[in-house]
């Protein structure tokens, strides 16, 4: 996989990444209860969407006590189609956890590291030094964050009955970091069973998702690879939310969205935190059946229709209206008209 420099790119500064970090937090939470009152998704489609946001959330976290006071190695962001981490980053956590008691082993005791550092606050008066502040960073990074809630590049849901959908009686999730556009994506399938236990299948057609839908393609390509793969399961709706841009004052890329904020916020006409982030919702549905293959060894599969997309743009108010005044067109062409989202608090609210 090719990654260029602004897909890895470094803030200039921590305080650039205390920033960054508040953001991204602010704005994934902001944009669950967007999504929840807007009805994007259904109620069952949201309480996935918020568990795969959370685990995405919970890796950011796990990142900013990572490098928190790490002088040499810095998070990486890509900054051309995406304003969320490089997806490597999301690895480095796997093999640092995965070599959690060796690493544990090589720090200093806590103890110890606390005896000193009250020595040097209380009876030298004296500011702690920031390799002995990564010291106890790097030991909370290792004690507390748990590899289980990391935000893998496949995330697989559970089948579950669906309430409500006359097209499918089950359902199942998935999320995946895109590893070209390092952003995540929301996937979800309703679906059919004509075997006798879905359950004694499930790991199958966990690993055919897994194989085939880890990344983003045409949503009619994936949906028929998944019907062909998995004889007994018929897919009847595929639907799949694509998490970003972020567009914000260190985006780099050449989105129209992105050319107005920056320039908007370079002539002091908007504050420095502001933000957009776009959303699109991809949805395939089946139309019938055919049959492929010969007499003694027909599939019956499905006749999908066209893809249905759908783009979505979440912003605070003062955004929006300087979206308007430079970007008319783009908006027009947006499913629903701009979706309010509260600013980002400054440090003093």
């Amino acid at each position: 996989m090719i990654v260029t420099p602004l897909d890895s790119a470094q803030l200039d500064s921590k305080e650039h990444y205390v920033f960054y970090h508040r953001m991204v937090d602010f704005v994934l939470k902001e944009l669950i209860v967007s999504i929840q009152y807007q009805g994007l998704c259904t109620g069952q489609e949201l309480t996935f969407f918020k568990q795969y946001c959370d685990l995405l959330l919970y890796s950011i976290e796990a990142m900013r006590i990572k490098y928190m006071f790490d002088d040499e190695e810095h998070m990486k962001v890509d900054l051309t189609d995406s304003g969320f981490p490089n997806y490597l980053e999301f690895r480095y956590l796997f093999n640092d956890l995965e070599l959690r008691d060796h690493y544990l082993e090589k720090l200093t005791p806590i103890q110890q590291l606390e005896e000193e550092f009250l020595d040097t606050l209380l009876r030298k008066k004296q500011p702690v030094k920031r390799n002995r502040l990564f010291q106890a960073a790097s030991i909370a990074y290792y004690k507390t964050v748990n590899k289980q809630y990391i935000f893998n590049r496949f995330v697989q849901g559970k089948i579950i009955e669906v309430e409500d959908n006359p097209m499918a009686k089950l359902m199942t999730s998935w999320s995946f970091y895109d590893v070209t556009h390092n952003r995540p994506f929301v996937c979800f399938m309703y679906f059919d069973y004509d075997g006798s236990n879905i359950l004694e299948e499930k790991e199958e057609m966990y690993e055919a998702l897994k194989q085939i839908a880890d990344r983003e393609m045409n949503l009619d390509t994936m949906a028929y690879a998944i019907d062909r793969k998995l004889p007994h399961i018929h897919p009847k709706q595929v639907k799949r939310i694509d998490l970003g841009p972020l567009h914000n004052i260190f985006a780099k890329d050449e989105h129209d969205l992105t050319h107005a904020l920056l320039e908007s916020i370079g002539k002091k006409e908007i504050p420095l935190e502001s933000y957009a982030i776009s959303l699109t919702v991809d949805e395939v549905f089946s139309k019938g059946e055919f049959k492929e293959g010969n007499f003694f060894n027909k599939q019956v599969l499905q006749n999908w229709s066209d893809v249905m997309q759908q783009k979505y743009v979440f912003a605070p108010h003062r955004v929006i209206q300087m979206l308007y005044n430079k970007t008319p067109d783009w908006m027009n062409g947006l499913a629903k008209p701009p979706i309010q989202m509260s600013s980002l608090p400054t440090n003093g609210d």
